[in-house]
C-alpha cells in the first residue's frame, strides 16, 4: 500500500506486484484509478487543482494549470518542490496530454511567474497566499482541507481546473498483491473489502479524499467544495512518463 500511481506504477513494473483477477474490484474501482494489467488498484482519490486568494483573485480569472504560465500571473504564482512525487505525476500527466514541447513551455512559464522560492509542502504554499505572498498555487485537496479544519476563516479558495477541457488532475493512495505473497487470497479478499462502501468511507474519509468507488459518498466536508470533472486519462501514466516529466522540469529551471 503506498501513494501516488507513479509509485505504485514502477512497483509493477519491476516485476514486485502480481496481477489480479477479481469481478470485485473491476466493478468498485473505474478503470483510470487502476492498473492496465490489473496489478495495482486505487482506492482513495485527491484532485491536485488551483487553489486561490480570495482577497485578490476572482474565480473568472482562473481557468486551467496551462494558463498559470501567462503573463497575468506574473509574479503571483507560488508552487511546491518539482521534488515531490505529486508534482512529478502532475507533469507527467500533462505529458501524456500535450506532449513535451508543450508541456515545457508551459512549465518555463510556471517557473517564470514565480513570487517566490518553490515550498517544501503545500501547506506552506497556501499561508504564503494568505499572507500576501503570492496570489495563487497548485496543491492537493486534502492539504486544504487539513488547513481548512485548523483555520476555517483562511481567505484561499480551491478552483477545479479545466472543467471545460480534459479536467482535474486526480492521483490515488492504492495497493497491489506482491508478486510472492504467501497468503493470496487472504489478501485479494482485502483489497475486494477496502473497494466496498463502509471501508472505503473510512479509508477516505480520515483523509479527507475522494472514495475510489464512485458509488461511495465523500466525507460532508469534502463534498462542500463541489462536483468536478476528473481527467480520465489512466493513472498509470503518471509513472510511464515520471522520468521523462523529471528530466523536464529540470531542464525548465523548475527546482
Amino acid at each position: 500500500m503506498t501513494v501516488d500511481a507513479g509509485e505504485l506504477w514502477h512497483a509493477a513494473e519491476r516485476g514486485l506486484l502480481q496481477p489480479v483477477d477479481s469481478a470485485v474490484l473491476a466493478a468498485n474501482i473505474p478503470e483510470a484509478y487502476r492498473d492496465p494489467a490489473n496489478r495495482w488498484f486505487g482506492f482513495s482519490i485527491r484532485a491536485r487543482t488551483l487553489v486561490y486568494s480570495t482577497e485578490r483573485v476572482k474565480p473568472e480569472e482562473l481557468s486551467t494549470y496551462e494558463a498559470l504560465a501567462e503573463p497575468q500571473w506574473k509574479g503571483r504564482l507560488c508552487l511546491r518542490t518539482s521534488k515531490k512525487v505529486y508534482n512529478q505525476s502532475l507533469v507527467a500527466m500533462l505529458i501524456a496530454q500535450h506532449g513535451e514541447e508543450l508541456t515545457e513551455k508551459v512549465v518555463r512559464g510556471w517557473v517564470e511567474n514565480l513570487a517566490t522560492d518553490v515550498f517544501a509542502n503545500d501547506t506552506q504554499l497556501m499561508e504564503a497566499i494568505a499572507a500576501g505572498q503570492c496570489d495563487v498555487g497548485i496543491v492537493n485537496t486534502y492539504y486544504f482541507g487539513r488547513l481548512l479544519r485548523d483555520k476555517p476563516e483562511i481567505p484561499v479558495k480551491l478552483f477545479w481546473a479545466d472543467q471545460e477541457g480534459s479536467g482535474v488532475h486526480v492521483n490515488v493512495s492504492g495497493a497491489g498483491i506482491t508478486a510472492h505473497a504467501p497468503h493470496r487470497e487472504a489478501a485479494q479478499k482485502f483489497l475486494e473489502w477496502l473497494s466496498q462502501t463502509e471501508s472505503q468511507s473510512m479509508f477516505a474519509d480520515r483523509n479527507l479524499e475522494y472514495p475510489a468507488n464512485p458509488g461511495v459518498k465523500a466525507d460532508s466536508i469534502v463534498l462542500e467544495w463541489g462536483e468536478f470533472t476528473p481527467n480520465p486519462i489512466n493513472l498509470s501514466k503518471a509513472g510511464e512518463l515520471q522520468a521523462a516529466a523529471v528530466r523536464l522540469m529540470d531542464r525548465a529551471g523548475y527546482r
